[in-house]
């Protein structure tokens, strides 16, 4: 994932920062409690789109 694009994509729905999950290809929100999916290194960022976090996966990522 290009940095300076990170640096400018935020979340939709809370418009806070994501954080980048290289192993799992998704953009984190913690805020959300939303993952949204990369695919063929773009990010999908579409509310219908992204999977929901557990707690534990929300606290994780807090961390």
């Amino acid at each position: 994932m290009d940095k300076k694009l990170l640096d400018i994509l935020v979340c939709p729905v809370t418009k806070g920062p994501l954080i980048y999950d290289k192993d799992k290809r998704e953009l984190i929100s913690v805020a959300a409690r939303l993952a949204y999916p990369i695919r063929d290194d773009i990010p999908v960022m579409l509310e219908n789109e992204a999977r929901a976090l557990t707690e534990e996966e929300a606290e994780k990522y807090r961390k």
